[in-house]
């Protein structure tokens, strides 16, 4: 049986020695470089990878390492240059952004770009709950109000409080505005019908008071359609004239050769197409003799 490097007992407790003080030697390293800590700084620093000493450890959540400027989080919205398109809520795949949209009755504001604001934002609720992080409401939104921060801790001890509140508008000014544009509304259909009935009576009035005769349109003559003469197409078979002479009777010599002249005729006609017609071959039916086996001797 091997004991140690020496294999003798005294080997044994030496090759002991040593091993724990390698053991020990590298624990009072680390203890001694933990008198600095590292800087919390982000993987996208150059320095990064040049702290070699020093604690790793963050005391969280009193410490944290910084997140990138492009880090896609929590959403939130600017209300100032909404406009309360609605666009968000349409291509969320989850539907955690609910828009109840009130129509002003005249331009609310200007945003940052430009656009008018015609649209009060009864509710603007985002439900953090559900978002999968998958930023399409960001990309759409024309005026870029909604954007993704770099805040990625916003746990909560109630999942209702996840839900985040942009409207800027009280429900009582809600209701206020509703009621306004709806009042807006009834007066212009008001107005509409009013006018529609008045313009038959000014009408009418109009026709009673005018007294000046009306000049006279002129009469437009119809132009005069002339005749078109066909040209007269004559018969190139001359006419039978008075002049010509024809039979008035037939006398029974004239009916029998005319008698005699039909039937030859018809045989000579019978005549010519045998002669031209060529006789079709006659096919003889084939002579189908039987067969007669041999028988075979067994």
């Amino acid at each position: 049986m091997q004991k140690g490097a020496n294999n003798s007992y005294f080997g044994n407790i030496w090759e002991g020695i040593t091993s724990s003080w390698q053991g020990l030697k590298l624990s009072f390293k680390h203890i001694w470089e933990a008198r600095q800590r590292r800087t919390p700084i982000g993987i996208t620093d150059p320095d990064y990878f040049k702290q070699e000493t020093g604690i790793v450890t963050l005391t969280y959540p009193y410490e944290s390492l910084p997140v990138p400027d492009n880090g896609r989080y929590r959403l939130h919205n600017e209300m100032e240059d909404c406009i309360v398109c609605d666009k968000c809520a349409e291509i969320c795949p989850v539907s955690c952004i609910d828009i109840e949209a009130v129509k002003s009755t005249e331009e609310i504001r200007k945003t940052s770009d430009g656009h008018s604001v015609r649209l009060y934002a009864a509710r603007f609720d985002i439900d953090m709950a559900k978002c999968c992080f998958c930023g399409l409401c960001t990309t759409v939104c024309p005026t870029e109000c909604l954007t993704m921060t770099k805040t990625y801790d916003f746990s909560e001890f109630d999942i209702r409080d996840m839900i985040y509140h942009f409207s800027d508008l009280s429900p009582e000014q809600a209701v206020e505005k509703r009621q306004n544009y709806e009042t807006l509304q009834t007066a212009k259909q008001q107005a509409k019908a009013s006018t529609t009935n008045v313009q038959p009576t000014e009408e009418k009035t109009a026709e009673q008071t005018s007294t000046t005769p009306a000049t006279a349109k002129p009469v437009m003559k119809k132009p005069a359609i002339k005749p078109v003469t066909k040209p007269v197409i004559t018969d190139p078979t001359p006419s039978i004239s008075e002049e010509t002479p024809y039979v008035t009777e037939v006398t029974p010599e004239i009916s029998q050769t005319i008698q005699e002249a039909a039937p030859q005729d018809t045989k000579a006609e019978e005549t010519d197409q045998s002669e031209q017609a060529p006789a079709k071959p006659v096919m003889k039916k084939p002579v189908i003799k039987p067969m007669i086996k041999k028988k075979t001797d067994e």
